[in-house]
């Protein structure tokens, strides 16, 4: 979990989520964190656990995504030398672990049925047994889950126990994606610059340029705060005039006219696939009979190809010369009789 994090942020859904923890934090109850990637669901754990009686005690972190199912049990229970091949020593587990303090377990969904079950009887029992044991040892456990999964609905399709859920959803939080925190991308956008200009030792903090900020705000952020800090700290660290605000940001770092396409089976490729590259121009069939001015309609056929090629190499002319078979200066003459735009 990362640490000497903090929470930004002024919109009322963030706010009201931040403080439904702390009021959770206090009782020794189950909490269940829902929400997308990067909305900071490992950050509302940390603060349940902080703000509990119980922030003096180990907070244990486990990734149930991270791990085959056939060691997650090893890794939650524990385990006696030579309960299984390659068990040379016995090994306490994450709950014992976590005795007296805070277990996250992080992606819970995808935890399999035999683990939910053994779960389920931890959290009836306070008792934990170890594979290849024979007497359970007793802990003392708050568990806080995450997951970015509709449990309800995976309950109701035998994904998850709902038994299980009953037992975790004492308090549900539910962190709001970035696309829906009114006023938080701007300050957010601003804190992540502010830190990364301090560490790449810039003078001051120029900000971030109208357009950009603009760009900024209308973006959808599918990967939420995580995807803001990357986007955030790449365009700073690539701009080399800290004196004047940063005016191009790279949302997507793998946009490439030389990025490798997509394997396919094979046998599979589809026709046009593996035609020549003569053809792979798309054609768009003309209605003869309309067409009064055959320069005109030859013209208006040769700009929409090379536009629609411009659009597919994002405007790189050398890729998109490459990609019709033409040289540079070709292009370049063609662009210029159809008054096309380079960027």
């Amino acid at each position: 979990m990362e640490k000497n994090t903090q929470f930004v942020g002024q919109s009322l859904a963030f706010l009201d989520a931040v403080e439904l923890a702390g009021r959770a934090a206090e009782l020794n109850r189950p909490v269940l964190v829902i929400g997308e990637r990067g909305t900071g669901k490992e950050l509302i754990a940390e603060r349940l656990h902080h703000l509990s009686p119980r922030w003096g005690e180990p907070l244990i972190v486990m990734n149930c995504a991270a791990l085959p199912e056939t060691l997650i049990e090893a890794e939650l229970f524990g385990h006696e030398q030579g309960a299984f091949t390659g068990a040379t020593r016995a090994r306490p587990g994450r709950f014992e672990e976590a005795d007296g303090g805070t277990l996250f377990l992080d992606e819970l969904g995808t935890l399999s049925m035999a683990a939910q079950e053994r779960l389920l009887r931890v959290i009836e029992y306070g008792e934990v047994t170890r594979i290849g044991a024979s007497r359970p040892v007793t802990v003392d456990v708050r568990i806080v889950a995450a997951t970015n999964e509709d449990l309800p609905a995976a309950a109701d399709a035998g994904r998850f126990r709902p038994d299980l859920l009953d037992r975790l959803s004492f308090e549900v939080i539910t962190l709001p994606p970035l696309r829906a925190r009114e006023g938080d991308v701007s300050v957010l956008a601003d804190h992540f610059g502010r830190r990364m200009a301090a560490e790449l030792n810039w003078p001051q903090w120029p900000g971030f340029s109208a357009v950009c900020a603009a760009e900024l705000e209308a973006h959808d952020w599918p990967g939420n705060v995580r995807e803001l800090r990357n986007v955030v700290e790449r365009a700073v660290y690539r701009w080399d005039e800290p004196a004047r605000p940063i005016s191009h940001i790279t949302f997507d770092p793998f946009a490439s006219p030389w990025k490798p396409k997509p394997l396919m089976p094979r046998g599979d490729e589809p026709s046009a696939a593996r035609a020549p590259a003569s053809s792979a121009t798309p054609s768009v069939p003309p209605t003869l009979d309309a067409i009064g001015d055959l320069r005109a309609a030859v013209d208006a056929h040769e700009a929409a190809i090379v536009r629609a090629a411009l659009e597919r190499h994002r405007y790189n002319q050398r890729a998109t010369a490459k990609g019709l078979g033409l040289t540079y200066d070709q292009l370049r003459h063609c662009m210029k009789k159809h008054g096309l735009s380079a960027a």
